[in-house]
């Protein structure tokens, strides 16, 4: 492929640096902005950085979108169909596919709207609305805040009473406690099954194949416990056009197709022998999705992007196993604590036990003259990936890399992947969804 120069956006918090990073290490020119003040420093040493985005704007034949927030405003979407209407290459959202993310209401009013079977549920702007609702439906519910709390992970709750009791508990503590900011929320019914995702890459007229499946860890702990997270890991495998993809994305393809939209999108779903249940969508990359599906491209990532972003059928190598990666963590995290942060985590060096940095991806990370160290606010400095002809094979490849892995008071997950060799994969081939 043509060196081409590739401009990375951070609107908002740094999430795109690995990315950034891969395409550089590919031979092309990579320029990085971000917008966070607490941020700056993260991808010094790997990539290169710009202080004023939009004066690079002709110099770049690719301009990459990380996600839809502008500070604490939506605002990606329509900055790149204002790009693209200028003739930019954009891979980036709409004011609309934003909004299936920030607006849950909006995202199941798309989705019933093009025949895809969808869970009871309601928005609610008032707590005590919510809570009378509980009482009259007794029921088990998920709790999903609405707006830009929706950002603070740990606030989404699944119940666990048939008769939504703790629900209506969670429900008075949050009046309490987030009442000033937390907008709204939705009510959504509970069912058991099989969480997965179906994410589907776009190129502004139809979705290219392989699709990707991919399995959310997003509780802190082990066995799934503990407070909710962005992502603890992710395991995934790749395949065609199946009831899963049909049901579900494959269904919005020509409304996608009438929005522009460019880049990856997926819709979290709960599957079980009576159907496929969405629950939302993420019209972004995911993290640390991205990093593991770069892992299992068996092509250039800066020729699928630029293909896929100037509207062209990538032909999309894949890894035709299995992938897993693992979030590395620290102190405080999931949580913010700035003294906590300070004590055990700012500038940590992350040290290595060998010469090999095969499937190490940097999230918040920085090198300084040669040394990897801990860069940001965050405390998620390294996703650790791996891949196998098995779901076993792959989580013993990233778990042994993570052993060759030194940093003080580091945790993550042990289990990621394990769900699918205890009952969710043959589940999902025994109720047919992935013919």
């Amino acid at each position: 492929m043509t060196k081409q120069n590739f401009l990375f956006l951070s609107l908002d918090a740094a999430l795109i640096a690995d990315l950034a990073w891969q395409v550089a290490r590919e031979g092309h020119d990579v320029r990085y902005y971000i917008e966070a003040e607490s941020d700056q420093e993260i991808g010094d040493g790997f990539v290169p950085k710009t202080k004023d985005w939009r004066a690079d704007l002709d110099w770049a034949d690719v301009i990459i979108f990380d996600d839809i927030w502008v500070g604490k405003e939506v605002g990606t979407g329509a900055l790149a169909q204002e790009l693209r209407a200028d003739g930019h290459a954009v891979v980036g959202g709409t004011p609309n596919t934003d909004r299936l993310e920030e607006d849950r209401g909006y995202a199941m009013e798309i989705l019933n709207r093009h025949g895809v079977d969808l869970l009871p549920h309601r928005e609610f702007g008032d707590f005590d609305a919510g809570i009378r609702h509980v009482e009259a439906h007794p029921a088990p519910y998920v709790i999903k805040p609405l707006g830009e709390v929706q950002n603070v992970k740990r606030l989404l709750y699944v119940g666990r009473d048939d008769d939504g009791g703790d629900v209506i508990d969670v429900l008075r503590a949050y009046k309490k406690a987030w009442g000033h900011r937390m907008k709204g929320f939705q009510l959504q019914r509970r069912v058991e099954g099989v969480e997965i995702a179906v994410c589907g890459f776009f190129n502004g007229s139809s979705f290219v194949e392989p699709i990707n499946f991919n399995f959310e860890h997003k509780k802190l702990f082990p066995g799934n416990i503990g407070p909710s997270t962005g992502e603890m890991g992710t395991s995934m495998f790749w395949a065609g056009r199946n009831r899963l993809f049909a049901d579900t994305l494959g269904r919005l393809e020509g409304w996608l197709a009438e929005e522009g939209y460019v880049g990856s999108i997926d819709v979290n779903c709960i599957v079980n022998a009576d159907g496929i249940h969405p629950l939302e969508f993420t019209p972004r990359f995911g993290y640390p999705t991205i990093a593991l599906q770069e892992e299992a491209f068996e092509m250039p990532t800066g020729a699928f992007f630029a293909d896929l972003a100037h509207g062209r059928d990538p032909n999309v190598q894949v890894h035709r196993g299995y992938q897993v990666a693992v979030r590395v963590v620290l102190p405080p995290f999931p949580f913010d604590d700035e003294k906590t942060y300070d004590e055990n985590s700012r500038n940590a060096a992350v040290v290595f036990e060998t010469d090999d940095r095969t499937g190490i991806h940097i999230e918040d990370a920085k090198r300084v003259d040669g040394q990897w160290r801990v860069a940001g606010e965050s405390g998620m400095p390294l996703v650790v990936t791996g891949t196998g002809d098995t779901m076993e094979a792959a989580r013993e490849q990233a778990y042994g890399r993570l052993d060759d892995i030194v940093i003080p008071n580091l945790y993550y997950r042990d289990d990621i992947g394990e769900r699918w060799g205890a009952g969710d994969g043959d589940r999902l081939l025994a109720w047919g969804y992935l013919g």
